[in-house]
Order: structure tokens, then C-alpha cells, then sequence
């Protein structure tokens, strides 16, 4: 059986503030493991005003102390941002603590804009070294690639945090050729770069076989009418974040649904509500279904983010109901 698993980005909701952002983020990993979910992954984002989640690997600590069973990692710490040494010691902290439940997902993304990059301390380029710097970064828990005489990465030398990359860019060649599982973005690109990990894919102590897990927006509700309803905040804050350089705090899908767009604007949004899975169980159940067998997914990683709390959590309440029946 398909496993499906979380992916919650810390939004933060008109009317609320990013403290409340996190918590809530904390909150809901609670309620996915009551619900049976395999995974609840956390991100990474930098000086964007509508997302909380800044710094992952705190936010899975905060998650994993909350949580018992659920496997809890990054989607993901983008490595760039960061020296591999670094990224090694947190996750060797992550995995001591919690042993046998930590995820590693890495990514190649760099800051958004030239002063994030600059505050961070890195540049454009620095995305071209991933393959490097993740090479470096899995040496230090072998302790077999050592890319610095006498550093050791402690306490993560010898332990197994279960490593993925996301495949952007050049991440599936990545992922293939260090033996890692790979996340993809359900899309027109999807089934070529699965076939591309697949067939370029060398066993290493990491993952004997490939692995692929999916992610993509998903909203369940009574009717398909009420599960689009559902995904409107997000995507409206992502289509007024292209025409005024900033991801605004979710409002209400009520709200949305008055207001006068300009041509533009309207463009945005069709364009970021392009193929997210919305309907009742049965017709999302299909759909997810239709999109595992085209990639021959081992996983589907699940984002949705919406204003009503309430409705967010009956909809991955509907969803889990749905794919596990």
C-alpha cells in the first residue's frame, strides 16, 4: 500500500502572527499521526512575511518532542544556505534524540532574492556544488569520505537518518547517483524524471533500490466545489506574491471569491491552482491512484494549506479516511 505523509510549510493567517504560525504547525503534527500518517516534514524559508518556517530542523525538533510514532523531517533544509558540517550535526542531534524517526530531506534552492543571499552568505553558484556539499554531508555520518583532515561530525558519525532529495533541477541525476530516494513535484515533468532517477540509480548503504515519493496539493471536502474552496488562500497568496513581491498571510476563501482581479492577477492564480488534486474522497482517491501509477510512486507527500483550521484538518481527515479504505 501506498504510503501518504505531510508536508506543512508554517503559514501564517490574516489576523494571527508567525508564533501562532509554528505552534499551530506543532498542533497538526499531533493530529497527523492520530490520523495515521507516515510522515510530517517541515520547510525552509527565508525573510518571506506570510511563512514561519525558517529554521526546519528546530521546528522538527519541536514536532518530534510532541509526537511519538510519525517519522518527522525537513522538505527541506536546502543545503546551499548551509555548510554540510553543519546540516551533519543537526540531524546527528535529531537522530540521538529520536532514533529510528528522522528524515533528511535536502534541497538545491538558494535564497530568493540577491539580500536574502547575501545575509545568508551565499550565491546563485553555490546551487552548483549540491552534489558536492551532499557528498560531503553523508561522509560525515559514514565517517568513510572525510573532506577536512581530523573533522568529525559529532554525534552523527554512524548513525541513519533517512536521506532524501528533492529533485529540482538536476536533483533526480543527484539523487540517482548517491543512491538516495527522491521527492518530485507531480507535474508534466514527473514521469521523466522518475525514469531518469530510475535508470541512473546505484545501490549504496543509503537505499538499496530507487524510491520515489510525490508530492503534491491536495484537498478533500464534501464536494469538489467545497475541496477547490479549500485551496483558494494559498494559491491567491501565491499569485499576489508575483505581481507585488510578497507572500501575504492567508485570508478567507470567502473573501477571495469577492474581489475584483485584474487579468493578471486571475492569471496568477489559474496558473498556481494548475494540478492540484481537489474533489470529494472517491474522485481524489482516483486521481491520487492515476498519479502513482504514472510514476510508479512508493509515496505521496501531501501540502494544503488553507485559512479555516477546521476545514484543513477534516479534509486530511477525509483523505486519510480515503486512501487507506
Amino acid at each position: 500500500m501506498t504510503a501518504y505523509s505531510i508536508l506543512d510549510r508554517s503559514l501564517v493567517r490574516q489576523g494571527s502572527d508567525p508564533a501562532e504560525a509554528l505552534r499551530e504547525t506543532v498542533r497538526f503534527a499531533r493530529q497527523a499521526e492520530e490520523l495515521g500518517y507516515h510522515r510530517f516534514w517541515v520547510s525552509e524559508h527565508h525573510s518571506v512575511p506570510g511563512v514561519a518556517g525558517s529554521a526546519p530542523t528546530v521546528l522538527a525538533a519541536a514536532v518530534a518532542a510532541v509526537t511519538s510514532r510519525i517519522r518527522v523531517g525537513t522538505g527541506g533544509v536546502m543545503l546551499p544556505n548551509h555548510r554540510p558540517l553543519v546540516v551533519a550535526e543537526q540531524f546527528g542531534v535529531l537522530e540521538s534524540l529520536y532514533p529510528g524517526r528522522v528524515d533528511m530531506g535536502l534541497g538545491r534552492s538558494v535564497g530568493f532574492t540577491g539580500g536574502i543571499r547575501r545575509a545568508l552568505g551565499h550565491g546563485k553558484d553555490d546551487a552548483d556544488r549540491f552534489g558536492d556539499d551532499l557528498g560531503e554531508l553523508l561522509g560525515y555520518f559514514t565517517g568513510t569520505r572525510p573532506a577536512y583532515p581530523g573533522v568529525r561530525a559529532l554525534p552523527s558519525e554512524g548513525l541513519r537518518p533517512q536521506v532524501f532529495v528533492l529533485a529540482m533541477g538536476a536533483g533526480a541525476e543527484i539523487a540517482a547517483a548517491h543512491g538516495l530516494p527522491m521527492v518530485i513535484g507531480a507535474g508534466s515533468r514527473m514521469v521523466d524524471a522518475v525514469a531518469r532517477y530510475r535508470a541512473g540509480f546505484r545501490p549504496s548503504g543509503w537505499a538499496a533500490a530507487p524510491y520515489v515519493m510525490i508530492a503534491v496539493n491536495v484537498a478533500v471536502g464534501a464536494s469538489r466545489e467545497a475541496a477547490a474552496l479549500l485551496q483558494l488562500p494559498e494559491a491567491w497568496a501565491t499569485a499576489r506574491s508575483r505581481t507585488s513581491g510578497v507572500f501575504a498571510p492567508l485570508v478567507p476563501a470567502e473573501e477571495i471569491r469577492g474581489l475584483e482581479m485584474s487579468a493578471r492577477e486571475r492569471a496568477f492564480l489559474e496558473e498556481a491552482l494548475k494540478g492540484q488534486v481537489h474533489g470529494t474522497e472517491r474522485e481524489v482517491a482516483v486521481a491520487l491512484g492515476s498519479l502513482v501509477e504514472a510514476s510508479g510512486a512508493d509515496e505521496v507527500l501531501v501540502t494544503m494549506n488553507t485559512y479555516d483550521l477546521d476545514r484543513r484538518l477534516d479534509s486530511y481527515r477525509r483523505l486519510a479516511a480515503a486512501v487507506t479504505g
